[in-house]
């Protein structure tokens, strides 16, 4: 028994509201997400490691409070290969077996030059 066929555009679709990032083939990207460190937050990318490469993670504390580390979180991919590409980031917590929060981005890699 197959699922049935949902439409990309309708909102009943796991992706309707997913964020466009156009990329270019073997260029990188990046992605920033705001991250509460002091609460125990933290982001974790799934994607198919055929198609992107994780390149770099970084992590920007933006309080000047002592007892608080919060900040911006980048994550920085190469494309390898041409096409469309899920990459789902969900927002974990160490004490918790679900996630807080999910963002989705469907990478559009073309190659250099549009072709």
């Amino acid at each position: 028994m197959t699922a049935p066929s949902v439409p990309e555009g309708s909102a009943s679709h796991p992706d309707h509201d997913a964020k466009p990032i156009a990329a270019t083939l073997e260029a990188t990207f990046q992605v920033h997400l705001w991250e509460d460190r002091t609460r125990g937050e933290q982001w974790v990318p799934s994607y198919d490691a055929r198609s992107l490469v994780l390149v770099g993670d970084d992590f920007l504390r933006t309080t000047s409070n002592n007892a608080v580390d919060s900040g911006r979180r980048t994550f920085e991919f190469r494309a390898v290969v041409p096409g469309a590409h899920r990459l789902v980031f969900e927002k974990r917590m160490g004490w918790k077996f679900t996630a807080e929060d999910r963002r989705v981005f469907l990478v559009r890699v073309d190659r250099a030059g549009g072709s």
